[in-house]
């Protein structure tokens, strides 16, 4: 696969982001039901006072990932989505884990006249899903936390020169952040969709 070569932005918070992501969630819930089970705003611009790339990430839960890529290619792409190749994501370091429950489909959008956007579709229930919202939420719960990994990825996205080796280098970071919060989702009772927004 060709390597994304485009320079990294690493922008700081912009509050506008999450109106945003509320507007794009609520006309995807029209354009692509029944099949959403949740819309949410997931990723870095969901996370008050972090500095991340201007591309919004929402996660769409499914109970059908084959069913969904055939129902959403026509309405996405009228939105100005395109599927990417990826169908999968990083399994978290040291978890033995079967990578086909790590499965999703994606669809990114890039200069629209609305939001950039990067579409994850994952299965109602699997881990990836659960990774997603459990990431956002941890940092959502430790503010005094989101000054240092922001600052790692603007150093990061400075320091290497694509976008794949800079998902390279952050993924091990999130398992970081992945291996204590799962300590503090079992100590405070977290669930996914439990802080949905």
């Amino acid at each position: 696969m060709a390597t994304d070569t485009q320079p990294i932005v690493v922008a700081p918070y912009d509050p506008a982001w999450q109106a945003h992501a509320l507007a794009l969630a609520t006309e995807l819930r029209s354009a692509l039901a029944p099949l959403p089970v949740h819309i949410e705003h997931i990723g870095s611009t969901a996370i008050p006072g972090m500095a991340a790339k201007p591309v919004l990430d929402l996660q769409i839960t499914v109970t059908d990932l084959a069913e969904a890529e055939r129902a959403f290619d026509q309405p996405l792409a009228a939105r100005g989505f395109r599927r990417s190749p990826y169908q999968r994501d990083h399994v978290p370091a040291g978890l033995d884990d079967d990578p086909a429950r790590w499965a999703k489909r994606l669809w990114l959008r890039r200069g629209h006249a609305d939001a950039d956007c990067n579409l994850h579709v994952r299965l109602l229930g699997s881990p990836n899903e659960r990774l997603a919202l459990l990431f956002r939420d941890w940092f959502r719960a430790h503010p005094e936390a989101v000054p240092a990994y922001a600052h790692f990825k603007t150093v990061l996205a400075g320091a290497v020169g694509d976008l794949d080796t800079y998902a390279d280098v952050k993924d091990p970071v999130v398992d970081l952040v992945i291996t204590v919060a799962n300590s503090w989702a079992t100590e405070a009772g977290w669930s996914p969709h439990s802080n949905s927004a």
